[in-house]
């Protein structure tokens, strides 16, 4: 019996057991069913609150693109306003002017009618007055018993000699105004020519130029501190200019001698290398040593050049100075013998003193070599200078009047002064810088184009000829002579030249046909 109840107490137990683990499981499972239930619903929170957020985004952001698409369209609305006020303006200004404009039409009509009215009252006087005049004129023929060209005659007759006495007075009172006026017009002409050509001219015979084999030498020329440049200009008496013009060093002064001692002694240096007072000064003795020879050796060679003899050593070595100096490109001891043999010339053949127009001619300019140091024209101090140094008084005068600041009173001064003018004039005896001489070409033929009719232009010989080529549809054969004639007058009033200027045009018409 305990076996079974045994037993039957073991099934018992399993089987609460087994109940006790399956409403266990029950539990358990409806807890989980809970705890996922829980979950589910916070999900469904969670997205419900996000679905509320985008959605007061989205009402927000409608909201927002509402109130701008309200704000552009009152701008519109109140720019159309604006632009329908303009509109209406510009509509009643247009009104306003075609009303003006009305006025206008209806003022010109009723002026044009009145000037017609005059026109006719004009024509109808002017008919009358033509009559009246010819019943006038029938009526002096008759008193004066002159037919109407004899009386037309006498009365031109009668005007040119009024004209005439007018003219004459006229020119009689320019004439006095004139000499009243001269030399103050003169000084001013004088004054504003050296304004214009005192800069060009003075840098052209006051420089001299040193060319460099490098740019490095420059420092060496200078020296530390200066010490160089500084003995050097001490020495020769110039200004040594050292800038930023490639290999190149100028040398200035205004005694041609110095610049050619100052010249030699750099020249000398530069090529030695060895740049040092010591060796500058010894440089520049050589040099003074060189130029002096130089000097003396040139003013007898142009003395024997030009035929003369019995100058005094003094005037001789004065003119070997001119060796160094150069009056607009042009050397002024080369130029005295010229000088001196065409006055000699002109002498012969006058039948003057040759030998006092030969020396005068040679000594004319001496006066140059010194006029830096002595106050006056070069042609004065040249008188002076020679008086002193016992040259004749003929000579003298013939070389300081050669430039009219004397009274001429001889002959062979006048003949001096005749050969001065032809050898300054000579056409290539005065050199121009190559810049000057290209703008002057430039300007010729500026000129020439700036006329109607002209094609082309070209200065040719040195600017001594301009050829201007001529459109033959607008110049015809008498237009040519009055074109060149202002091309020549406006050349004379606007430019400065040696010499004369010729000025060739040439106008061709040509036709051209192929035969095919």
């Amino acid at each position: 019996m305990e076996p079974l109840i045994a037993a039957v107490a073991g099934v018992a137990a399993v089987a609460v057991g087994l109940g006790a683990g399956y409403f266990y499981q029950v539990w358990l499972s409806a807890r989980r069913e809970s705890a996922f239930g829980a979950r589910i619903q916070q999900a469904l929170a969670e997205v419900e609150a996000q679905q509320r957020a985008m959605l007061a985004e989205a009402t927000q952001a409608a909201r927002e693109t509402s109130r701008k698409a309200e704000a552009e369209i009152r701008e519109r609305r109140r720019e159309l306003r604006q632009q329908e006020r303009r509109t209406q303006l510009r509509e009643e200004t247009l009104e306003r002017r075609a009303e003006k404009l009305d006025d206008l039409d209806r003022e010109f009509l009723s002026r044009e009618e009145l000037l017609t009215n005059r026109r006719r009252e004009l024509d109808a006087r002017e008919a009358e007055l033509a009559g009246l005049r010819q019943q006038h004129m029938g009526a002096l023929e008759r008193v004066a018993d002159l037919a109407q060209e004899d009386a037309k005659a006498q009365l031109l007759a009668s005007i040119e000699r009024e004209v005439s006495q007018a003219a004459d007075q006229l020119v009689r009172r320019v004439e006095a105004d004139a000499k009243e006026h001269a030399e103050a017009k003169a000084r001013w002409l004088v004054g504003l020519a050296l304004q214009r050509v005192a800069a060009s001219h003075t840098t052209e015979i006051t420089t001299s130029v040193v060319d460099l084999k490098s740019d490095e030498l420059k420092g060496r020329i200078i020296g530390r501190e200066g010490r160089n440049i500084r003995a050097l200009e001490a020495a020769t008496g110039v200004d040594i200019i050292i800038d930023d013009t490639p290999e190149t060093v100028v040398i200035s002064a205004f005694d041609p001698v110095r610049r050619e001692v100052a010249r030699l002694a750099l020249a000398r240096l530069v090529e030695d290398g060895r740049i040092h007072p010591a060796r500058i000064e010894e440089s520049v003795n050589k040099a003074q040593s060189e130029v002096n020879e130089i000097i003396v050796r040139e003013g007898e060679r142009a003395a024997y050049d030009a035929g003369v003899a019995g100058l005094p050593s003094e005037i001789l070595r004065t003119m070997g100075r001119l060796r160094f100096r150069h009056s607009y490109g042009q050397n002024v001891l080369s130029h005295s013998v010229e000088v001196s043999l065409l006055a000699a010339t002109i002498a012969a053949e006058a039948g003057g003193n040759v030998d006092v127009a030969r020396q005068a001619g040679l000594v004319h300019d001496v006066g140059k070599a010194i006029d830096h140091e002595v106050e006056g024209p070069h042609a004065l101090i040249g008188g002076q200078l020679l008086r002193r140094a016992g040259v004749g008084e003929a000579v003298a005068h013939a070389a300081e009047a050669h430039h009219f600041e004397v009274e001429l009173k001889s002959f062979e001064a006048f003949a001096v002064a005749a050969a001065d003018a032809i050898s300054a004039s000579r056409p290539g005896a005065r050199r121009e810088t190559v810049t000057r001489y290209l703008q002057r070409l430039e300007k010729l033929e500026e000129i020439a184009k700036s006329f109607q009719g002209v094609e082309s232009c070209y200065a040719i010989q040195a600017g001594r000829e301009l050829r201007v080529l001529i459109n033959p549809d607008l110049v015809d054969e008498l237009g040519i002579h009055r074109l060149t004639r202002d091309i020549a007058k406006r050349i004379e009033d606007t430019m400065e030249y040696p010499g004369q200027i010729r000025i060739t045009a040439i106008r061709e018409t040509r036709a051209v046909d192929y035969a095919k």
